[in-house]
């Protein structure tokens, strides 16, 4: 009926569960890291900046540490600011956080789908798992590899250390 089977059903349910435990758990975590990252930079340059600037007003009393402070902290702020902006920190941050919401929103597909228990209501189960198969770059064969893997692994005890997208 409607594509529809037990085998199904529990192929997608194991799917759903590595995507909730490796995939969204992971990125959310990258993002949370490169946020971090990005603010703690994104302070530091200004400061590093403000500290050359304000050394810079003794160079020429003498000391030579008054004209080194400076000119490190010139140096410092170039080299952070370089690197936020052409690491593309912010950009790098979005990414992570988009990625994570494309698995919330495969995961809330997937949840709808199998909360429906009118068959005829759902969408093609076939369709609907090419689907997927397809926003996780994976082939179809290769997803109901996954989830018998994932199975597995988990009646054993084992955590798999396998993602259910291929693409990011």
């Amino acid at each position: 009926m409607n594509g529809w089977s037990e085998d199904l059903e529990m192929e997608m349910r194991e799917v759903f569960e590595v995507m909730k435990r490796k995939d969204s758990e992971d990125y959310e975590r990258l993002g949370n890291i490169a946020l971090k990252v990005n603010k703690s930079i994104a302070i530091e340059g200004p400061l590093l900046t403000g500290i050359a600037a304000i050394g810079s007003t003794f160079i020429g009393n003498g000391s030579s540490l008054a004209s080194f402070v400076p000119l490190l902290a010139g140096s410092l702020a170039a080299a952070v600011n370089t690197f936020e902006h052409g690491g593309q920190l912010g950009m790098v941050f979005e990414m992570y956080r988009t990625s994570g919401g494309f698995f919330k929103l495969l995961e809330s597909s997937i949840e709808s789908t199998l909360e429906e228990k009118d068959l005829e209501r759902r969408e093609n189960g076939e369709l609907f798992k090419m689907k997927l198969a397809l926003s996780l770059g994976r082939s179809v064969s290769e997803l109901r590899e996954l989830a018998s893997k994932s199975a597995s692994y988990r009646m054993e005890g084992v955590d798999k250390d396998e993602f259910a997208s291929k693409i990011f």
